[in-house]
């Protein structure tokens, strides 16, 4: 029985909205589009929800808005997908790493503050695995000295700090609809901000640069006519992926319960397996979107590294993932930043010890068992 890292959670519903969308002969950015924003908007508590092609073109989008220069610095994390710093770089910026919580992985804001610096334009904390960071430290020290708060929350549809939903805390977050994320519409993401005039550009630069909006010249009834204020991207979602992103938006509470009860069969399981340690959870009060379900190989007590222990597990018939390799352990940005990993040590510890289990609705409680079965039988074959 092989046992995926990831399946999507795809109904009836998805597939009806996605045939009718085609017979409608309206097939790219459109009415379904325009309606899963304000869904989205409405859901995360967002006056703007702009819908775009990943999660990587929303961080681009975003840190274009911001007209970053070279010389500007952005501080965020180094355990993360390489888009969140990637998209730094592209709009001609430095990435400043800083180091991670040692229990949550988040980016810890109370080493942020001594990296600030003249050069400072934004910070972008990621939510790891679906998890908040402390968002009233960071706000505070954005608010204090001017800059910009971009939240990274590919992981954290769903999640919420202290009551408020993620997407309307920050200047900008940024989410991921990739098939293993909470909600998929295949590819996609979504932008969402309260900044009228971030919101403005972002939507300029999200389609060429264009005033208009294809679907309103050509299917509004108006004349053909546009221009071009900036240079922009071709970055917009498309009516079929929306429509299956407005039903899988309706099911996220369900889908998100369904991953929160599986992450706490997880919790109670691993218990008896001392060699795999699960993240913490952060003191603030808060929901956690359960996106990933990551825990960390006490290597002392193994015989094997971590990536030996993956592969052990993978020809075992379960899929695994990988978290991330830290940001600074990658050869470009080593190259670029030099060696950090004295100067990031949470964040180089956890790079080399931490993996990711399956978790995602459909899941079965048998399959889960047969998850953690595999685990520890490779953890006892390689104890020391």
């Amino acid at each position: 029985m092989k046992i995926p890292f990831s399946r999507p959670s795809i109904g009836e519903e998805e597939i009806a909205e996605v045939v009718a969308c085609l017979r409608s002969g309206w097939i790219t950015t459109g009415p379904r589009t325009a309606q899963f924003e304000r869904d989205f908007g409405a859901a995360v508590q967002a006056p703007h929800a702009l819908a775009v092609t990943s999660a990587t073109a929303g961080l681009h989008l975003a840190m274009m808005a911001l007209r970053l220069a070279p010389g500007d610095e952005v501080i965020t994390t180094p355990i993360t997908w390489p888009a969140t710093v990637n998209t730094i770089v592209l709009c001609g910026a430095t990435p400043v790493l800083v180091d991670v919580e040692p229990e949550t992985l988040n980016l810890d804001a109370r080493l942020v503050e001594a990296k600030l610096s003249a050069r400072t334009r934004a910070i972008v904390p990621v939510h790891y695995t679906g998890q908040p960071c402390d968002l009233d430290a960071l706000g505070a020290l954005t608010r204090a000295r001017g800059l910009r708060l971009i939240e990274d929350a590919a992981h954290a549809i769903g999640a919420e700090y202290r009551g408020r939903p993620i997407g309307a805390i920050g200047d900008a977050a940024v989410f991921s609809f990739h098939p293993i994320k909470n909600i998929t519409t295949g590819e996609g993401g979504m932008v969402t901000t309260a900044d009228d005039a971030l919101a403005r550009a972002m939507r300029l630069l999200r389609f060429h640069g264009v005033e208009r909006d294809a679907w309103k010249a050509y299917g509004g009834g108006q004349l053909p006519l546009y221009d071009v204020t900036a240079p922009g991207l071709k970055y917009n979602l498309t009516d079929i992926q929306s429509a299956i992103g407005i039903h899988q938006l309706r099911k996220l509470a369900a889908l998100n319960a369904e991953r929160e009860r599986l992450a706490r069969r997880y919790d109670d399981a691993l218990a008896r397996i001392p060699e795999l340690r699960p993240l913490g959870r952060a003191p603030y009060p808060h929901r956690h979107a359960h996106h990933l379900y990551i825990v960390r190989l006490q290597l002392e007590r193994l015989t094997i590294d971590r990536n030996r222990f993956l592969a052990a597990v993978l020809d075992a018939g379960v899929g695994l993932g990988l978290h991330f390799t830290a940001v600074h352990e990658l050869t470009y940005y080593r190259d670029r930043l030099g060696d950090l990993r004295a100067a990031l040590p949470v964040a180089t510890d956890a790079s080399r010890r931490i993996c990711s289990l399956p978790l995602f609705p459909g899941l079965s409680d048998a399959e889960q068992d047969r998850v953690v079965d595999v685990l520890e039988q490779t953890v006892h074959a390689h104890r020391r």
